[in-house]
Order: structure tokens, then sequence, then C-alpha cells
């Protein structure tokens, strides 16, 4: 049975839309109104954050707020690595999606000799860099960051000596780089990349399950694949983006996409990969309330949150 410590990781300073930070007690709320007991069964570690630099002007127009942005990947990766190193599985719920490049600092840090899957459950690639991004919205890089991938190819942009520096510090967080391999990673439903990202998925040959997959083969198909391709992997972080989910039920996120996932599917999926003993970390990323109504995403958030959970507790 895995001993569960809950990292709360309340920050929104990589999204480019406001809300996220709240999406932890959205969350809390909906286990309340399902009188779960949930967020009272399990300790929580509370990860300071750096919210106040979205009241103050943005140094580094190709990766906002990116000073802050470090301190959060230190922050998460001290508390990942901390409660690894204690035995405890640490399920990590976050604001925006850019501390994930913390969780696998913390993960690699904890584990250096292990090599790492990592399994990317997300509308979106998140492999934009400082040079490549559309938006400067570090939520959008940190897959690349952990890969290492700055994607010269498809530069665009010519960030300033201090961002760089910093990127290169992220990269480097715990004196490992880079700390996953391209071919350790999976995506499943992933269907909204702009082109940059598009030529550096092809050119690293990563693998990409669309939800069309999922669909026409069904969960277990398409978990099996996974694990077959991770299957030199001695651990696998499993990272779920709400916005995997249909925008018809995934409003409350800051950027929902169609033709997602089924609620159901998610659950099944996660399920499903929550059984296998090389899961080390799972984490659950940008709910967002603020753009939601009734708490809906929070509540389905929830629900895939609580099943997941009972089988991590089950094995």
């Amino acid at each position: 049975m895995r001993n569960i410590k809950i990292i709360e990781v309340k920050s929104e300073i990589g999204a480019g839309t406001r809300g996220a930070s709240l999406g932890i007690d959205a969350l809390k709320v909906a286990a309340l109104d399902y009188m779960s007991n949930f967020f009272v069964n399990f300790p929580s570690d509370i990860v300071e954050t750096e919210n106040n630099l979205l009241y103050e002007p943005i140094e580094s127009p190709y990766a906002k707020r990116i000073k802050g942005v470090k301190l959060m990947f230190g922050r998460v990766a001290e508390a990942v690595e901390n409660n690894l190193r204690s035995g405890l599985f640490p399920l990590v719920l976050a604001g925006d999606h850019s501390s994930a490049g913390g969780t696998i600092a913390g993960i690699k840090m904890a584990k250096p000799k292990s090599r790492l899957g990592v399994v990317w459950i997300d509308a979106h690639a998140d492999m934009h860099s400082p040079y490549t991004t559309p938006s400067g919205n570090m939520h959008g890089m940190p897959l690349a960051v952990s890969l290492a991938e700055d994607n010269l190819d498809c530069q665009v942009h010519q960030p300033d000596a201090q961002t760089l520096k910093q990127w290169e510090e992220l990269k480097n967080l715990g004196k490992i780089c880079p700390k996953i391999l391209p071919e350790d990673v999976v995506f499943i439903a992933l269907r909204d990349t702009e082109k940059e990202e598009d030529y550096i998925l092809k050119k690293l040959g990563v693998k990409i399950i669309p939800v069309s997959e999922v669909r026409k083969k069904g969960v277990e198909h398409v978990v099996r694949q996974t694990l077959l391709s991770l299957q030199q992997c001695d651990d696998i972080y499993v990272s779920f983006d709400v916005d995997s989910l249909d925008s018809s039920i995934s409003r409350g996120t800051g950027t929902p996409v169609p033709n997602g996932l089924r609620e159901r599917e998610a659950e099944d999926l996660l399920a499903s990969l929550m059984q296998n003993h090389k899961i080390c970390c799972f984490e659950i990323t940008e709910v967002n309330p603020t753009l939601d109504k009734e708490n809906l995403m929070a509540e389905i958030a929830f629900n895939i949150l609580q099943r997941s959970v009972n089988i991590l507790l089950m094995n």
C-alpha cells in the first residue's frame, strides 16, 4: 500500500489566464460537496507561491515571470524529492502546468540513477522554449525544460541574456540535464500544437496517442501501448492536465480544446495506469474555477482524483 502525501502548488504565474491558483480549493469544495474525507485522510505539504508577481511588470516577454517560475521549480522539486526519499507517494495538485518541470526535477533528484518515464495527458505539448513561444507563458514549456530542448531550428525570438541565463538554470536544476529522454515520453489526447512543436515532436520521434485511438481501440489497449513504450523506465510520472478533457466539460480551465477525452475515458485511463507499480508520482493541474459554472470542472477532476488514489491505495 502506498503512503500518499498531497503537495499543494497554488501557483499560476506560468499561465496566461488568471484563476488557476484557486483550483486546489475548488477541488476541496468538490470533496465537501461529495461528503468525502479525501483531504482529511492525507497529509499536505503547501508550497509557498510567487503569485504576487502577477501584479508586477513583466521583465522577460519570452519567458514571463521566469524568476518566479525558477523559485517555484526549486520549491516543488524539494517537496517532491523529500517525500520520495521518505518513502511517500507525492500527489501533486497544481495551479498551472509550468510547475510540472519542478515535479520532474524533484523525482530525478530523489532518484538520480533511475530512468524516468512521463505520461503527459494534455491537449497541449508544452514543448515551447523562450526561442519559440507564441505567448511567453511558461506553462507551455515544462517538457522542453525537462528534455533540455531549445528547438533552435524553429527559433523566432532573440531572448535577452538574463532570460537565457535563467532558462539554462531551469534546465540544470538538480545538476541533471536533460532529466528525461524523448523516447520516455508518451502524450495522450494531444491535439492543440503549434508548428514549432510539431517539428520538434517529429524530430524527436515522441509517441503520441490521439483521442481517436483511445476511442477506437479502448483504454486498456492505450495503457498497454503506453507502458510498452516506457518498459525501459524504472519509474513513471503521470501528469494530467484537465484540458485533456473535451471542451464541452472542461470549461473550467484556461485553454479548453474540443475533441478531447470524455470524463469516463479519462477516469478509466488513469485508474488503469495507477495499477502499475512503476508509477511514482501523479499530478493534476489547470483547474480554474473562475472560468467555470457551479464548480463542474473541479467536481469532474475530483472524481478522477479520488478513483485514481483508491487504485493506488489498493496496489
